[in-house]
């Protein structure tokens, strides 16, 4: 059995020591560890990623080829038929929602940054529905700079880790990013979703199949035995769901 961490007696040194041992060794269980939207700039990635909330990268990617080629610039979705639009944005889910954010995030895109998406994180957040989750994802796959997307998987297993105590993403990403090298943030991040959507369940994780187990201060919170625990492990096309 793994040695169990005591995560609140670590000093600051171990636990970021810790932090970038975890990351290294994810990047080992996980090497196609890569953003699941598919896009080719860096609009269609942030229009894919407002379509996510509250639904699948799959579904989304089933959805966006369409919305791409319709709407191919800022302007386009600025001037959209509302209706049409909400039609074709439907299969994500609060597709009302969705395209009165994609209609406005056109609009600021135009009125504001010459229909170009900006490079920095203050000023994306200013976009109709983008925050800084959103915001982090476009930095971190379209421009290559580095940023930490704290979703519902990297929330959960940076406190399973014992990375932080926190529940708001913006103290996560903050916990996280004094921990990790910056310029692994954004795999690092990658990396933890893979693993929250494949190994760490949030029911049941697969403790016992967990190349990180004996770095984890929870470990026994799922099965331990390496039978039980495979049979929790999913593969690429369920964890994609």
């Amino acid at each position: 059995m793994p040695a169990i961490v005591d995560a609140s007696a670590e000093t600051t040194l171990a636990r970021t020591r810790r932090a970038r041992r975890i990351v290294r060794i994810l990047g080992e269980m996980h090497p196609d560890a890569r953003i699941a939207l598919d896009f080719s700039n860096p609009l269609e990635l942030l229009v894919a990623t407002v379509l996510s909330a509250q639904c699948t990268d799959k579904k989304v990617n089933e959805v966006t080829p369409a919305v791409f080629a319709k709407y191919p610039t800022a302007a386009s979705y600025a001037g959209a038929d509302r209706e049409e639009l909400e039609q074709q944005l439907r299969p994500t889910g609060f597709f009302r929602a969705k395209a009165n954010s994609l209609m406005g995030l056109g609009a600021a895109l135009v009125d504001r940054f010459g229909g170009e998406v900006p490079h920095t994180l203050d000023e994306l957040v200013t976009l109709p529905g983008v925050g800084r989750k959103t915001a982090n994802v476009v930095l971190g796959h379209a421009f290559d700079t580095p940023g930490i997307t704290v979703d519902t998987h990297v929330g959960r297993l940076a406190r399973r880790f014992g990375l932080t105590t926190n529940d708001d993403p913006v103290k996560v990403e903050a916990d996280l990013a004094a921990l990790i090298e910056r310029r692994n943030w954004t795999i690092a991040s990658d990396r933890m979703i893979f693993h929250g959507r494949r190994v760490c369940h949030a029911r049941r994780p697969a403790c016992g199949a967990c190349g990180v187990a004996k770095l984890c201060p929870s470990f026994g919170e799922g099965p331990t035995s390496a039978a039980d625990a495979a049979r929790l492990v999913r593969g690429d096309a369920e964890a994609a769901r």
